[in-house]
């Protein structure tokens, strides 16, 4: 009986030797550095196993031996709290923190800009390039005229309650998660400029696209939206270009006559008041400029083919106007 139990206890002993030699070698082995010499990207699927996340890490080179990296995540790593996502990892790092910016879910993000005055068709495009969502799924949902009501929005569609910015995003996301946050940033903006809700929101909006599209000039907006709040006051059509190209399929970049006289519900030539909604993405600044628009008795403006307008208070005053800087551009 004592033999025995001196062999348990020399058999203990070899076992706990065993172990803490194993542990060594895993902590060894998780703070050893390995050099990248270039920056790689990790791709973890949702519901992908320890093993097949080890076998991923080992194939990118940013860990050694598959199963050797298994076995640190079990002893180590809590593979159950191992995040899903797009990783990237350069230079020197270790598995220990590989595996430590995978449990915190720091993934990789990509940065998109939407210049001011993007429709929802341009900015798909740009989400596509950048891998970040699927161009046909988002304008499907922008479009889709039952999506406003989940944000307590009432519009034909999201045209314009995108709001235009720098955004990063993480890769493959959803068109719902992309929407999500960019709707989300625009009702900010909204509220912190003193937009209403409702009706006023769609109004204040809807204006708003208008001016961005008149003018890329900063300092005109609020004279441009001085023009058109000067017309629907006194009941005259807005007779804004912008707002006629957008009601236009498939336009083709040149605007004609027949175009101002083809009725649509977003022809403000045909068509008094303000169209159904948002030709585009508005910024703050217009934004701003359509709650506080200088005061004019302006009614008119065109432009003098430099940017900026000349800004009419009669018909008649406008009509030069249209006539000198016509003939300048014929010139030209």
């Amino acid at each position: 009986m004592a033999i025995n139990k001196r062999a348990l206890r020399v058999g203990l002993f070899l076992l706990a030797a065993l172990i803490f030699a194993g542990m060594a070698v895993v902590g060894d082995y998780l703070a050893t550095p390995r050099v990248l010499e270039k920056p790689v990207e990790v791709v973890i699927a949702p519901g992908t196993s320890a093993k097949r996340i080890a076998s991923i890490l080992s194939d990118a080179g940013v860990a050694g031996d598959a199963t050797l990296t298994y076995l640190a995540m079990r002893l180590m790593a809590e593979p159950e709290r191992l995040k899903a996502g797009h990783y990237l990892f350069a230079g020197e790092v270790t598995l220990s923190e590989v595996l430590a910016d995978i449990q915190a879910g720091k993934v990789v993000q990509r940065g998109v800009t939407f210049p001011e005055g993007y429709t929802a068709r341009e900015m798909a495009p740009l989400l596509a390039a950048a891998g970040i969502t699927s161009a046909e799924d988002f304008i499907a949902l922008a479009y889709d005229p039952a999506t406003p009501a989940q944000f307590g929005i009432t519009a034909p569609t999201l045209e314009g309650f995108l709001f235009p910015d720098t955004y990063r995003f993480a890769p493959d996301l959803t068109a719902e998660e992309v929407v999500r946050t960019m709707v989300s940033h625009f009702l900010e903006v909204a509220a912190e400029v003193g937009v209403g809700e409702g009706e006023e929101l769609l109004k204040v909006t809807t204006l708003a696209s208008i001016v961005e599209k008149e003018t890329g000039r900063g300092e005109e907006r609020p004279l441009i939206a001085s023009v058109f709040e000067n017309r629907l006051r006194k009941n005259m059509r807005l007779e804004s270009d912008p707002t006629v190209i957008y009601g236009i399929e498939g336009f083709d970049g040149n605007i004609r006559k027949r175009d101002l006289i083809t009725d649509t519900p977003y022809n403000t030539y045909t068509r008094r008041g303000l169209p159904p909604g948002p030709i585009a993405n508005p910024g703050r600044a217009s934004l701003q400029a359509v709650l506080n628009p200088a005061k004019s008795e302006y009614l008119y403006f065109v432009s003098r083919g430099d940017g900026s307008h000349k800004f009419s208070k009669t018909f008649e005053e406008h009509d030069r106007a249209v006539s000198e800087y016509q003939l300048k551009r014929r010139k030209r």
